[in-house]
Order: structure tokens, then sequence, then C-alpha cells
């Protein structure tokens, strides 16, 4: 027989302690933690105890009582629901102390080695419509919250364009304006909507694998350019059809879009890195723009995703490298060259390494573009193409620039490095807790010089660090 569960409690007159990771707040009851999401330090409210672990719980705010001082409106319409920007109620500057104190905690609890004064972190330029790329999903049902449930006047079972709600892969909340991306945007995605709406087009379900409408990408950049890629799913009664007759129809209401794409996506995600992509309209990519640099961006090319601030992010990094035309440089994990081709010029040779072969390709196209010539780029994982051989055959670097995801460094990136022995190591992270890691293993012969914490990413908890490290 099941044992019967105690009813989780309510937890009435908490007032709101500390800022906590992935954009919750905590307060402490019982000796226990309790992360409490979409409120903020010095709010007064009841907590209803959701999920309870041996050492922390997890709340959901039922009433406030009174509202912190340190408090900023919301913005947007779907904040509280859609998971995207959940600092929006705490205002930029108290976003940013927050960000510098995660980035030196980690630093210090995870990494454990000697650290210099950090510098005061870079806030980002913008604070809305700051990105260049947002991914956008479709389903036959949309999401509803819990007051739309009992609502009896709605019509539950309509399709939607929108984000996937977090914890459940299968639900689109329907965006009717967001905030991240210029509003051309918001305009474009809402015309799909009502057009696919209005002539019947059929929208996806995960669950079943059927639907015609399935993801909507949007890209733009700081030269105007603008391309979108739709991903249709085409069935045993076609769909390409309505497909195009929807392009057309994009085509024609906005000429700003100079790359419009699509493709046939009959895999169980969303990804398209291997996925064969159709021209329906102009080129292939879209340029961006950098100092006096042209970078080509490709449907699955990776770029930083503000453009603005991954200027400043670039600059420090070149600035860290501190290089005078003589060095031989190393960018890993360099995507599309875009650190290797801007720090070309103050450099003897820059050799880049990344695992995604269609994006070495527009690393070695964004050379041509810009007529550098003193750059190399080699495809394949890092551990396997960075090997003293490899340093053997083309140089030892005298400066290593690294870039890697949010995993940080394989260990035996980290031991060829050490092996390599340049006199420098500029290494920048989108994950300060694995970068944190990563300096600890390098400490052997590295000490971290500079730290400098930059925000890429306004109302939301993550925080991109550059650390220059140099030899002990």
């Amino acid at each position: 027989m099941a044992r019967n569960k105690k009813p989780l409690p309510l937890l009435e007159s908490v007032t709101i302690e500390a800022v906590a990771a992935e954009g919750k707040s905590l307060f402490h009851w019982n000796d226990m933690v309790v992360f409490v999401p979409f409120c903020v330090p010095g709010d007064v409210c009841d907590i209803q105890i959701r999920r309870k672990k041996h050492s922390f719980a997890e709340g959901e705010v039922v009433r406030f009582i009174t509202y912190s001082k340190v408090r900023a409106i919301p913005f947007c319409q779907h904040f509280g629901v859609c998971g995207g920007c959940k600092w929006q109620n705490l205002p930029y500057e108290e976003q940013l102390k927050f960000k510098q104190q995660q980035v030196y905690d980690q630093l210090h609890r995870i990494g454990k080695v000697s650290l210099p004064e950090f510098r005061p972190i870079l806030g980002s330029v913008k604070t809305q419509e700051y990105r260049n790329k947002l991914d956008f999903g479709c389903a036959n049902k949309r999401w509803l919250t819990s007051e739309q449930l009992q609502d009896e006047t709605l019509v539950k079972d309509t399709p939607a364009i929108g984000f996937h709600i977090t914890g459940a892969f299968d639900k689109i909340l329907p965006i009717e304006k967001c905030w991240l991306m210029d509003d051309l945007h918001n305009q474009i995605r809402n015309e799909v909507r009502d057009y696919a709406v209005e002539h019947g087009l059929s929208f996806f379900d995960l669950r079943q694998q059927v639907g015609l409408l399935r993801d909507v990408i949007i890209r733009n950049s700081a030269s105007g350019e603008w391309m979108v890629i739709f991903q249709f799913h085409y069935d045993e009664t076609g769909g390409e059809k309505e497909a195009i007759g929807l392009l057309q129809h994009v085509a024609d209401k906005f000429p700003q879009i100079i790359s419009l794409l699509y493709l046939d996506n009959q895999k169980c995600n969303d990804t398209i890195g291997d996925q064969e992509i159709l021209v329906f309209k102009g080129e292939d990519h879209i340029f961006e723009l950098m100092e006096d640099l042209k970078f080509k961006v490709g449907p699955k090319s990776f770029y930083q995703t503000n453009t603005e601030q991954a200027y400043h992010l670039y600059s420090v990094a070149r600035e860290f490298a501190n290089l005078t035309g003589n060095e031989l440089v190393y960018d890993l994990y360099t995507g599309t060259g875009t650190i290797a081709n801007f720090v070309a010029k103050k450099a003897r040779q820059v050799i880049g390494i990344e695992y995604v072969p269609e994006a070495i390709e527009d690393a070695k196209i964004n050379s041509q573009v810009n007529g550098i010539e003193n750059t190399l780029f080699y495809a394949g994982d890092m551990k396997d193409i960075l090997t003293d051989d490899f340093i053997a055959e083309h140089g030892r670097p005298d400066v290593i620039i690294t870039d890697p995801p949010r995993a940080g460094m394989h260990p035996d990136v980290v031991k060829t490095i050490l092996n390599a022995a340049p006199e420098r190591i500029v290494y920048v992270s989108c994950n300060p807790a694995t970068q944190a890691r990563d300096l600890q293993l390098l400490d052997v012969q590295y000490k971290v010089s500079e730290v400098q914490p930059v925000d890429m990413f306004p109302h939301t908890p993550h925080v991109e660090n550059v650390v220059l490290l140099t030899k002990k």
C-alpha cells in the first residue's frame, strides 16, 4: 500500500533574502534553503512549498504582501510565464551586481586559485532588443496558464507560435510581443501565425510527429539584413504546396528579408545542423559587421547573439592577448572565426580550430572577404586536433585564446595547452563554473592576472567572463 504523503506547507509572510542561481531567489526555512522564482530580495509574500528535498526546497509565490524597494516593473506581458527573462523584476544595476558576485563566488569556490581584483562588469549597451537571433517553436495546441484553463469562454485547442515552456518539451507559449529583438521580428512571427491560421495550415504536434509548420528562426545583423528559416514537416499527403504559399506571402510582405530559407525536417528534434537547407529567396547568408570587418552568417553559423556586446567581449580578449604583430595565436573553439579574424591584424599568424566543418568553411570565407591572409582553420574534435604533434607541425603558440562551450575544456585539451606552454592564455567563458574548474587545472603553470565579467544577456542570470592567464 502506498504511503500517504504529508501535504506540503504554506508559509506565510516570508521575506525573500537573496538572489540565487537560475534567476531564482531564496530564503531560509528550518535550516533549509528554499528557492522561489519571479520574486526579488525584500519581497514579503506567502509561499507554497511545491517540492521538498533533504537539504533544499522549491516554492511558489501565491500572494505578495509587500513588494521590495529593490524591484522593477516587468515590461513584457509574458513575464512570469515565459521563462526567458526571469530578472525583468530586478533593476538592471542590481542584475549587474549579482552577476559580478556570481563570477567572484564561482571562481573562488570552485577554482580555489589566487585571484586578482576583478574589473567591474561591463553592462550591455542595450537591455532591450539586443539579440540578433530568436527561435520560435510551433504547436497545434497552445500552452494555457492555470487561470486560462478556468476561463470557459476561451477556446482551448488553438495553435501557437512562441517559446517552449521550461520543463515541458511539447508545450508552446504563444508570444504576441517579445522585447529581445527588433520589433520587425514580432511583425514577421505574428504574420506567419495569422496566415497559417487563415489558410488552414497545420501546426506541428511534437508527440505525434505530424503537422506542417514546425519552427521559425529569425536572424538579423548590424548591417540591417534579415534572415528567416522555416522548418516544415511534410507528410504522406504532401504539404510542400502550402509551404511555398506561406514562403511567397512572407517574401512579398517583408522585403527586408534578404535570406529566406526553408527545410523539411523529418527528425524527432528541431536541430538543423545535419539538414539540407534550401533558398527560397535571396542569399543563403547575411553579413554581420564588427569594426571594419564583415562576417558571413549562414543558417547553421554560430555568432554571438548580442552583436554590440560581442564587440566589447572580443575587445577585452584582444586587449588581454596584448599582441604586437609577432605572435603565433591559437584560437580554440573558433566557431566562424570571429575572434581569429578580429585579432589577426595584430598577430603574425592565427590558427583556428573548431568542431563544426560548416563553421570552419565560414571562417575561411570571412578571412577572404576581409582580405586577411594570415589565418589557418582546421575542423575536428578539439582533443583530437590539438595534440603535441599538431603543435610540432604548426609551431608553439605565443598566445592561446579559448572560447569553449558551456561544458568547458576536455582534460586532454588542458593537458596539451600546458605542454604548449604559451606566454598568455585568454579564456573566454559563458559558464564561470566550468571556467573555474579549468583554471584550477591550469594553475600548475599559470596565474590569473585579469578577470573581466561581461553581461551579454540582460534580464537573465547568464554572464560571460574573460580571464587572462600568464606564466608563473
